[in-house]
């Protein structure tokens, strides 16, 4: 294939890509922030790492869709201008047609690999970072009026009656229990102006009053009034999101999910976990190039190269995302029931690629002739007889 040529087709077939890339995770990207970030998670400064958290993961499970989608769709248009008929005219083979979009798939196995096992592993560590904060209300924005929050595994509660300005509250209720002390302190405060620093949240209470009442016994209460009080909470500051004491498997390294995989053969729902991750870190972008092959395949043998509308054109253009759907669901669903599924799935995607191939092989040793028919054929071939 000529140089120039090949650069026009690789072009075509990769903006095609990027166009359904886009239509592809964006709304899948919006639609989970929607689900699992409630409103407050705007003002609270979170929709940004959670973006930057969910993107890479997105993006490199919906790029093999995206590349045999957008071949689909460019070979489908190429067959309905009639430059299929142009490329056989010109004497190229079956396999010199399918170079671009086999080149430009095979590049994207390889940014799949790297979106996969390096780049999603370390920004996903932020979207659970964003949930740890969502869940346990460890951003003070995020804390809804009229609403009790407890923190410290219930040691310490808290209660706002509204909201007068995103750091300050008014009529704020906090009940503490202190273990070392053995005592029982409840607060209560006209104003509370939540102050961010480093490591957390500094409040400063104003006009308001301590009871305090100790747990050994029936002892007094003792009540104290201030005008200025300042006490810590243990939320998000200003540093980074707070630390968490867990870590999934889908947030390690190379090297740290090689390590997890002896800790993984000692529980069955570890292990069902571990092979799902590592069928998506190193089968899901080999589907990059078998669902090419597949949409080639079948614009190749089943489109009309006269530039006729073919009854092929819908099939061609839904197998690839059909077939990548069938993976994931299965991949999500069958792998950690048991992790001998994965040859049943290797199985499939090696028969989706060696059927592929087939199809291709035998356009490539019998090139079709090009015949362009039209309405006034049989007009002309009676002049010829005559």
């Amino acid at each position: 294939m000529p140089r120039l040529l090949f650069i026009y087709l690789f072009k075509r077939i990769g903006l095609s890509m990027l166009v359904v890339q886009l239509a592809l995770s964006v709304p899948v990207v919006l639609s989970y922030l929607l689900y699992q970030l409630p409103p407050a998670a705007v003002r609270g400064g979170l929709v940004t790492p959670a973006l930057i958290g969910i993107s890479p993961t997105v993006a490199f499970l919906t790029l093999p869709m995206a590349v045999g989608l957008g071949t689909a769709l460019e070979f489908s248009r190429m067959a309905s201008e009639g430059m299929i008929a142009v490329f056989y005219a010109l004497r190229l083979s079956a396999w010199a047609i399918c170079r671009p979009a086999l080149t430009l798939a095979a590049g994207i196995v390889v940014l799949c690999y790297l979106l996969g096992n390096v780049i999603s592993p370390y920004y996903s560590s932020n979207m659970q970072d964003v949930l740890n904060v969502v869940r346990n209300s460890l951003n003070h924005r995020m804390l809804d009026a009229a609403h009790f929050y407890t923190f410290d595994n219930g040691l310490k509660t808290l209660y706002i009656e509204r909201w007068l300005t995103p750091d300050l509250a008014a009529n704020m209720y906090v009940r503490q229990i202190s273990i070392e002390k053995m005592q029982e302190e409840t607060i209560t405060a006209a104003q509370a102006d939540f102050r961010r620093n480093e490591s957390g949240v500094i409040v400063a209470l104003s006009k308001g009053s301590i009871q305090t009442r100790s747990l050994t016994g029936a002892g007094e209460v003792k009540i104290s009034n201030f005008d200025e009080y300042a006490m810590a909470l243990p939320m998000q500051g200003s540093g980074a999101l707070p630390e968490r004491g867990w870590h999934g498997v889908y947030e390690l390294s190379p090297s740290g999910f090689k390590e997890n995989f002896q800790q993984a053969l000692v529980d069955p729902r570890q292990l069902g976990e571990w092979s799902a991750e590592a069928a998506k870190r190193f089968g899901v972008p080999m589907l990059a190039l078998s669902h090419t092959l597949l949409a080639l395949a079948l614009g190749l043998t089943f489109g009309n190269i006269t530039g006729r509308r073919g009854a092929g054109g819908g099939l061609m253009i839904m197998a690839a995302p059909t077939a990548h759907i069938i993976f994931l669901v299965s991949l999500e669903s069958l792998m950690r029931l048991n992790w001998r599924y994965a040859f049943l799935l290797a199985a499939l995607a090696v028969l989706e690629t060696g059927v592929s191939i087939w199809l291709i092989s035998r356009l490539n040793r019998n090139d079709p002739p090009v015949r362009v028919t039209s309405d006034a054929e049989p007009e002309d071939a009676a002049m010829s007889a005559a």
